[in-house]
Formats: C-alpha cells, sequence, structure tokens
C-alpha cells in the first residue's frame, strides 16, 4: 500500500486549517490524559474531586445546557469548517414560533457535519434560521467526562435523553434540538459515497416529536461518509458480530476506520479533505398527540423518510456526482 506524503510548500491557509482539526480531533483524549494526570497528582485532588462530583450532579446536559456565544463563534472553528469546507444549505424559512426537531444523516464515523454546522456558528446557523434556539445533541456518556463536558456544553450541545429533549421542545416557541438519528449502529454502514440509513425502527424520535408537537426537519449531510475509509465489516462477518456485542455492552460501536495523517495523505486519524453540505429539508408538520398509535409514527416515518428522500435526489447530481449508490434505508 502506498503513501503519498504532502509536499513542503503547502499554501499557510491550509496547514492552519489542518492544524486546527487536528488540535479538534486530539480534544477528547487530551482531556482523558488531563483527567489521569488530576488522579495521580493528590495535590489536585481538593480541586478535582469537588469538580467529579460537581459534574455528576449537574443537570444542564438535560436542562438545555449553557451555552458560550463566544466559544460556538471562534475563529478556530471556521478554520476547521474550511479545512472539508463544510457548508449549510437551508431549502426553506423556519418559523421561530414553532419547535422542530432535526434529524441528521448520516451518522458517518463521528458526525462531523453535525458538529461544525449545529455546535458551532461556522457556517452560520443561527443567521440562518433565526429565532431558532437549537441544540445539537449527544450521548450522555460524553457528559461524563471531566474538562470535555464544559467544552461541548459551551458549544450548545445537550444530551439525547428522552428528559432532554422534552425540556428543549417545551422551552418556549423556537427552541429546537438536532438528534443523530441513525447513532452508533449507523456508523458500521459510514463508507465512502453510498448513503445506508439506520432508520426502519427509529421511531422514538418521532413518537417525542408527536407527543410534544414539535415539526420533524430532515437533513442530509452530503460527503459525511467520505471522511474516513472503513474496513469491510458486513452482516454476518466475525467483525460485525465482535461491534455488535460491544454495542451491546457499552453502548457505542468501534467502527475498524481510517482517514489521513498529518504530513500524509492515506493513512491516519484526522478526516480526508471532502466537501461537507449539510442540506436542511422541508419541515413535516405535526400534530400534538399525547398517545399516539403505531399507526401514527409509521405514517409520520412514511413522511419523513419521502422528504429525506427527496432531499437526496434533488442534491446528488451536484454534491454525490461519484456515488456507487443511493440512499438506501438498509435497517
Amino acid at each position: 500500500m502506498g503513501v503519498t506524503f504532502a509536499p513542503f510548500n503547502i499554501p499557510f491557509e491550509r496547514r492552519r486549517q489542518t492544524f486546527c482539526v487536528l488540535v479538534w480531533a486530539c480534544l477528547l483524549p487530551f482531556c482523558l490524559f488531563l483527567n489521569l494526570l488530576c488522579l495521580v497528582n493528590p495535590l489536585i485532588w481538593p480541586l478535582y474531586i469537588p469538580y467529579v462530583i460537581y459534574t455528576l450532579r449537574n443537570q444542564a446536559p438535560a436542562l438545555g445546557g449553557r451555552p458560550s456565544p463566544w466559544l460556538r463563534r471562534l475563529k478556530f472553528w471556521k478554520y476547521c469548517a474550511d479545512y472539508f469546507p463544510a457548508q449549510l444549505v437551508k431549502e426553506v424559512d423556519l418559523d421561530p414560533s414553532q419547535n422542530y426537531i432535526f434529524g441528521y444523516h448520516p451518522h458517518g464515523i463521528i458526525s462531523v457535519g453535525a458538529l461544525l454546522n449545529f455546535g458551532t456558528e461556522a457556517t452560520g446557523v443561527s443567521a440562518q434560521f433565526p429565532g431558532l434556539n437549537i441544540r445539537l445533541l449527544t450521548l450522555t456518556s460524553n457528559f461524563h467526562i471531566p474538562f470535555y463536558r464544559d467544552i461541548i456544553l459551551g458549544m450548545h450541545v445537550n444530551s439525547v435523553s428522552r428528559h432532554s429533549i422534552e425540556h428543549i421542545v417545551n422551552s418556549g416557541p423556537g427552541n429546537s434540538c438536532v438528534i443523530v438519528v441513525g447513532g452508533a449502529s449507523e456508523s458500521l454502514y459510514a463508507k465512502p459515497k453510498q448513503a445506508d440509513l439506520v432508520l426502519k425502527k427509529r421511531l422514538g424520535f418521532i413518537k417525542l416529536a408527536i407527543k410534544n408537537g414539535a415539526s420533524l426537519v430532515p437533513i442530509f449531510t452530503f460527503g459525511e461518509n467520505d471522511l474516513y475509509d472503513q474496513i469491510d465489516s458486513g452482516p454476518g462477518t466475525i467483525i460485525r458480530s465482535i461491534q455488535r456485542k460491544i454495542q451491546s455492552y457499552c453502548g457505542f460501536t468501534t467502527p475498524l476506520f481510517h482517514g489521513r495523517g498529518i504530513f500524509n495523505y492515506d493513512l491516519g486519524l484526522m478526516p480526508f479533505r471532502a466537501p461537507l453540505v449539510s442540506v436542511v429539508g422541508r419541515p413535516i408538520p405535526v400534530k400534538r398527540n399525547p398517545d399516539p398509535s403505531l399507526e401514527d409514527l409509521k405514517d409520520i416515518q412514511e413522511q419523513y423518510i419521502a422528504e429525506l428522500t427527496r432531499i437526496f435526489n434533488k442534491y446528488k447530481d451536484t454534491y454525490a456526482k461519484d456515488r456507487i449508490s443511493d440512499l438506501r434505508v438498509v435497517e
């Protein structure tokens, strides 16, 4: 396997973009390392232990969070977005007097497009949707990591728990959230030039939308699956069996993937430079119903999948010219 190394005469702008993405990619490992240093240094315990207790008891991730506009608007995120580059495209204006649950697709390996487009102001989400207070949601376990939790809280990221979602959409007009619907299972299907979605059994977010009267808005991000290569682990293989067992015990999957390196284009854990275009579709109106039937859920799901498919078919020849398959709902 050949490895192509980056030339020395790379423009400064591209080097800066790569450096910023590297810092972002190392953020979680750095926070884990920082916690380890605090654990082995007794001199820090008088400060560290109360802080850890506070993080375990604090309910901010499920109660709307505590966003930092300064953090979300850092120029750093614009450099990260320009690395790919990332872009946010809206089809229609959304009424700020309503509440929305956005469904993000596909999950990819780590949902980079969701973070840049909705966890920061790098692509101007607040300007594109004035009057909406949009939170990106992630696994509750991410808020159990001291230091890291405070960073993502500042980015207006909240917990994806039922309590968190209901709190958001019932906090007044315009309060909305973004859910990466496919979750951990869908990351196993994240392969370049493909768009395989885990959606058939995903009725929980639809039920929450109906019970709370929040309109559903599908989002499809072209390029999300192109950021990493993944070792083939199709259904029925030993690798997939092991991955499913890890998921059942730990709540997350372990896709075997690679990207590019800092100084080469073929091998490493940095994402490839691939355009990321998140297209926000038309809202699907939902009538509030505290006890929706399975038929109600299926009806809204059909409308949701139809709108998601329409988005893909409309833009696929613009943003996915080299695709090897069209959008498929595989699970």
